[in-house]
């Protein structure tokens, strides 16, 4: 069984006593692919030379909506070049956090919308952070449709609004969060989800998923996430984790279908 770990972040201090020995078992332990994702311009590089490390390791660069606040002029000017990297995949993690609010909420959206439009100039899909601003993210997303490839990760919206971003061509990830026990909506949710949008995730360090919860996590425990949903698709975790794989594929390496 082969598993696509759409979402990490291997760059967090939290890995740094065994970062490269995990991600070089990783293969062996079936996790085939890896994505790992930069929040910050400070990460662009660490992430990039990860990838660079590790054959199973792909990336993503990007800056996050909790972080728009530490933008400096020229910055999207400084990221558009290192996005030509053979393995960067996408321009993540990017997004709207309107929990902690660490940045104004329209700097935010201002950030996003700028990532947004060179995603659409380049043709690379997003990683999308969506924490309690669902309608300003479907606003924002809505002017890209048919233009605009990309995921929801760690998906925190209804059953109802799958319809609407699925209707705009968007994927969605589910990790460790939806084998936790009060997540009934995530459950809902990820049996809206139509089969061919269906991803699997980490976001390691955090999130470890049921029966590791509170503890670090890591790309190994995709499997946790990946059974769940087999089970709430009426299906095998083998047959989620082809599923699953084959649909992060046509997303993440479009050029290789």
């Amino acid at each position: 069984m082969e598993y696509f770990d759409t979402h990490a972040h291997y760059t967090d201090e939290r890995f740094d006593e065994d970062r490269e020995a995990l991600l070089a078992s990783l293969p062996e332990q079936g996790v085939t692919l890896a994505l790992d994702c930069a929040c910050t311009e400070s990460e662009w590089a660490p992430v990039t030379a990860l990838a660079e490390r590790h054959p199973s390791v792909y990336f993503a660069l990007g800056v996050h909506g909790l972080n728009a606040h530490e933008v400096t002029e020229g910055w999207l000017g400084r990221l558009r070049p290192l996005l030509s990297h053979p393995k960067c995949v996408a321009i993540g993690e990017i997004g709207l956090d309107y929990h902690y609010d660490f940045a104004p909420r329209s700097l935010q959206k201002e950030v996003l919308q700028a990532q947004l439009e060179l995603a659409a100039e380049l043709d690379l899909p997003v990683i999308l952070h969506d924490r309690e601003a669902h309608a300003d993210m479907l606003a924002l997303l809505t002017p890209f449709a048919g233009r605009l490839r990309g995921v929801l990760h760690c998906y925190s919206g209804s059953a109802e609004m799958v319809r609407e971003f699925s209707a705009l061509g968007l994927y969605f990830g589910f990790g460790g969060s939806l084998t936790f026990k009060n997540n009934e909506k995530g459950k809902l949710a990820a049996q809206a989800v139509p089969l061919d949008r269906l991803l699997i995730e980490t976001d390691c360090p955090y999130l470890a998923p049921v029966p590791f919860r509170g503890k670090r996590n890591d790309s190994t425990l995709v499997r946790w996430p990946c059974q769940l949903l087999a089970q709430l698709r009426g299906m095998s975790e083998e047959e989620m984790a082809a599923l699953t794989m084959e649909n992060g594929k046509r997303l993440f390496f479009p050029q290789d279908r």
